[in-house]
């Protein structure tokens, strides 16, 4: 999928020190950001801090009343927009809008904007809004739309980690996830699973478990100073949402999903795996293509739940190590999970900045002929974006100076964790020894697979 998904991670060139150096300088952030956690932080703060103030009145109703029903109504021509031009645009993916919008406005536009105004997705989802209409035009007749059945609680996240890793499956694995035709039968299979998840279980609770981008988004949504509860948009303190523990079955697979796919994608372009594809690919080039994809797209799924795989295992490890070393009665998994958020979301934004900021500006151009039939709809068919905006050693910097900020920012969820379950100061730091060789380790390890891109 040359250009879309040859995801941008901008060679380190020219850099004043060697790579490995800045591998060095991050694991002694984090080193000494732990120990100033240990010193300075005594007391839990987010949980005091989680509900934060109202804003007017005024505010939350012009927002959450009107401003959401225009979004929705958006949101619903935009994915009619993009569907068409997917089933019935141009073939070029590099002439249709499709591609673009959902492997990079939609994909790598919605976490920023999310950790930023919070659980927007419930106003932009046009799924939502379709069932949204649909209960509002059943109760106008004086029917209530209830739900089919009860969503079965050991289900929990499990339904929407499957449905994220389908997606990045797509993206990942498949030997042309460019294909506007294959992205049209992904929309409308996505589409019928959303659509039937909501009219079965309920809406809200199906975006809460099964609809994979409700899920990520409402665990990205805890990291934003803004959230709405009651009808009433509330400020809080940055982080504070990520506050508590999250025990729901599958909670852990779908965050691993977040960030191992994010890995795998980083260590796929070194050449150590191409060479890996060349070997397994090499053999049917002419006698036999189409086995020849198969047996790549299989090896990258493979790949891809290694990936997910070995995120998860460090995790247990980590938290089983850390149960071991104070003797606790219990699992520790679901306390600190919400310490791996901030981390998704950086590793998000390091591995894909240049591709937002170079492929997001051919989205301008494309809006105007989004099939790719020479139209010129909003006067912008003729932008033309400037591929220089960054370069390699920015790039290189945002990477390392994201990397840092989040797993620094997800020691301080998971210490504020800590010394929320531990009433013991000795038991809550030493609780955090296996958690900082963790963050240490997805530092570096993520500092590697970029260098390497």
């Amino acid at each position: 999928m040359p250009g879309i998904v040859a995801h941008g991670i901008g060679g380190v060139q020219d850099l004043p020190v060697p790579a490995w150096m800045f591998y060095w300088g991050a694991a002694v952030v984090l080193v000494v950001s732990f120990v100033l956690l240990g010193v300075l932080w005594k007391t839990p703060l987010l949980t005091a801090r989680e509900l934060g103030r109202s804003l007017p009145a005024g505010f939350s109703r012009l927002v959450l009343g009107p401003i959401r029903i225009a979004a929705q109504t958006l949101s619903v021509v935009l994915f009619v927009l993009v569907f068409a031009a997917a089933l019935l645009g141009d073939a070029d993916p590099f002439r249709n809008l499709a591609p673009t919008w959902i492997y990079v406005v939609f994909w790598l536009g919605m976490p920023a904007l999310t950790v930023v105004f919070g659980y927007v997705w419930r106003a932009l989802s046009p799924w939502r809004a379709l069932a949204d209409a649909f209960v509002w035009l059943r109760e106008l007749r004086g029917s209530e739309a209830r739900p089919l059945a009860e969503y079965p609680a050991r289900a929990g996240r499990w339904p929407g980690a499957g449905a994220l890793f389908a997606f990045v499956a797509l993206e990942l694995a498949y030997s042309d996830p460019a294909s506007p035709r294959a992205l049209a039968f992904a929309i409308a299979l996505y589409s019928y699973v959303a659509l039937f998840g909501m009219a079965a279980f309920g809406r809200d609770t199906w975006e809460a478990n099964g609809e994979g981008f409700a899920v990520m988004y409402r665990f990205l949504a805890r990291i934003a100073p803004l959230y709405s509860v009651d009808g009433r948009i509330r400020l809080r303190w940055p982080l504070t949402g990520l506050a508590g523990a999250e025990r729901a079955p599958g909670a852990t697979a779908f965050v691993a999903v977040m960030l191992g796919s994010v890995l795998f994608d980083g260590y796929s372009r070194t050449t150590t795996w191409q060479d890996l594809v060349a070997r397994v690919e090499s053999p049917f080039v002419v006698d036999n293509p189409n086995l020849g994809e198969l047996l790549v797209t299989l090896l990258s799924v493979g790949g891809l739940l290694c990936g997910i795989g070995l995120v998860a295992l460090a995790y247990e490890s980590a938290c089983a190590l850390a149960r071991w070393t104070v003797n606790a009665p219990r699992s520790l998994t679901g306390d600190f999970l919400r310490s791996l958020v901030p981390i998704a979301f950086v590793y998000m934004l390091a591995h894909y900045f240049t591709l937002f900021a170079i492929q997001g500006q051919f989205a301008i151009p494309l809006l105007s002929d989004p099939l790719g039939r020479g139209w010129n709809l909003f006067g912008t068919a003729d932008v033309t974006p400037d591929l220089s905006v960054v370069s390699p050693n920015t790039t290189w910097y945002v990477q390392v100076g994201a990397l840092v900020a989040g797993h620094v920012a997800g020691l301080a969820v998971a210490h504020d964790r800590a010394i929320t379950v531990f009433p013991e100061r000795r038991d809550a730091l030493r609780s955090q020894y296996a958690l900082l060789a963790l963050m240490v380790l997805y530092t570096v390890g993520g500092l590697w697979v970029l260098s390497r891109g």
